[in-house]
């Protein structure tokens, strides 16, 4: 029994060993025969496909070749149209040429015979000249030369006609044109006609309080005249006291310091000095307000504030009454005016005429003129040559380089000219000029003496045979000397000798 299952298992073991096998190959023929459809189905529709495209490409190919075999065609026409047009062209250049060639043939024989003309025409021309020149007696240069002269003679008697009478009518027209803008300017810059004065005069409440000033053995006044540096005047004048002072800054703080002191009533040394400390920060901030106000009066920007600081000390400067901060900024109105209608630069005017004055700030503590002083300050801060310039000259002290420079001379005269602008005491200045004319004539040698500029400079004639060129740099240093030790004033005052020698013989 045990065999005979073992056999069966082996028998039953074989069978399903070949059933398996068979049924394994026959999944596998069953695959490959659905991969192989697969096969077949896409490989149909990649011939399929292909065929339709090399359907297409055959048909756009045609298309191709029938547009270029088109285009090619109308290119062959319009070529043959453009030989044709060139044939033509060609033809017609070279009946051109033909043409040019015969009237160059005809030009040669015409200009051959132009030339044998020419020749017996300059022949005949010069035995006409031979014959006038035998006539005349005289060469062909010889007569050109006579003839330039008389129309040369001719020309210039009616160029110095013209000349004459063009400068008549242009000098005419320019004093009508002249007066026109000063009188124009004038008109459009409304000013005062009297301007401030600045006083250096204290009112005191009583006559006990001039002794208070003075104090014990002068120490108040002393003390005072020290720290304000000004001098003051204690006379017989009722109820006040002068502030005497070339400085008007410095006088100006010791008006204020002097009335401050008097409504206090404390008037001692220490005292003093403290008022006078204040009250010179409070006149510096009042001169730098002044100097901006000033320059925003004038519509000018950009100056150095050091320049505007120095314009605000002229708020304390007069010249015979007149306000020199209000005078800068009226001459600058008015060269601004001026400028605009002449066609020059009307900043620079403005400019020029706003600082022309400035050196009038500085002119009690340094030695030079205030044109000159003035001149040097403003280039020392950046100010442009052309007003630099105008600052220099506006007294001719030194030569005006441009017209905006005449122009704040103009407008300065304008100024100061106009009615009412200046107050100026007649005796007192005809008495200084008198002097200091008297005092140079006092010397030796001295034929005429002259005071001019208001009084800043003097112009002394000598005698050429008395006084040589080395004794007149001496007169010179001694008149100025005699003028330092015996007048008191403002600046400086310019001494010029002048020596000349003329030589006259008559012919008889």
């Amino acid at each position: 029994m045990n065999l005979l299952n073992i056999i069966l298992d082996i028998v039953f073991l074989g069978v399903g060993t070949l059933l398996g096998y068979f049924l394994h190959r026959y999944q596998a023929d069953r695959a490959l025969q659905n991969q192989q459809q697969k096969a077949d189905s896409i490989l149909k529709g990649a011939n399929e496909q292909a065929r339709l495209i090399e359907s297409q490409a055959r048909e756009n190919a045609v298309k191709i070749v029938q547009a270029a075999e088109s285009e090619i065609k109308e290119r062959r026409i319009e070529l043959n149209r453009e030989t044709d047009r060139l044939d033509k062209r060609r033809s017609e250049l070279d009946s051109r040429v033909e043409k040019l060639e015969q009237r160059e043939q005809a030009l040669n024989k015409r200009q051959s015979t132009v030339d044998r003309r020419h020749n017996e025409i300059e022949k005949v021309y010069q035995d006409q000249v031979a014959k006038l020149q035998e006539v005349a007696q005289m060469t062909q240069d010889e007569a050109r030369k006579e003839l330039f002269a008389a129309v040369e003679k001719e020309a210039r008697g009616d160029m110095a006609r013209i000349i004459r009478q063009i400068e008549a009518e242009a000098r005419e027209e320019g004093e009508k044109r002249a007066r026109k803008l000063i009188a124009d300017a004038i008109q459009r810059v409304a000013s005062e006609h009297v301007a401030e004065v600045t006083r250096a005069v204290v009112t005191l409440p009583n006559e006990e309080m001039k002794g208070r000033i003075v104090g014990r053995n002068g120490r108040n006044i002393k003390a005072f005249e020290q720290a304000a540096g000004v001098d003051v005047i204690v006379d017989d004048t009722p109820d006040s006291v002068t502030i005497s002072c070339f400085d008007s800054v410095r006088r100006e703080i010791g008006r204020r310091a002097l009335a401050k002191l008097i409504l206090d009533g404390r008037i001692h040394p220490a005292h003093i000095e403290k008022i006078v400390e204040d009250e010179t920060k409070a006149v510096e901030k009042i001169i730098n307000e002044a100097g901006e106000q000033a320059a925003y009066d004038a519509n000018i920007a950009g100056l150095h504030p050091e320049i505007l600081r120095m314009m605000g000390r002229l708020k304390f400067r007069t010249s015979y009454g007149q306000n020199q901060l209000s005078h800068a900024v009226e001459v600058s109105k008015l060269a601004g005016i001026l400028a605009a209608e002449i066609g020059a630069d009307v900043n620079l005017a403005k400019q020029g005429g706003f600082l022309h004055d400035i050196g009038k700030a500085m002119d009690h503590n340094q030695e030079g003129t205030h044109a000159q002083l003035g001149a040097e300050f403003c280039k020392r801060y950046g100010v442009h040559p052309k007003v630099v310039n105008a600052i220099a000259s506006h007294h001719h002290e030194v030569e005006q380089d441009s017209i905006e420079a005449v122009i704040a001379e103009a407008a300065d005269a304008i100024s100061g000219a106009r009615p009412g602008a200046r107050r100026e005491d007649l005796e007192a200045y005809i008495k200084r000029i008198r002097s200091l004319e008297e005092m140079s004539m006092s010397f030796e040698g001295v034929q005429q003496a002259f005071a001019i500029q208001a009084g800043r400079e003097v112009r002394i004639i000598v005698k050429p045979e008395t006084i040589d060129d080395l004794a007149s740099a001496r007169l010179a240093r001694d008149v100025a000397k005699k003028i330092e030790e015996t007048m008191q004033y403002p600046g400086q005052i310019r001494v010029t000798v002048i020596r000349e020698t003329r030589s006259t013989e008559y012919a008889k």
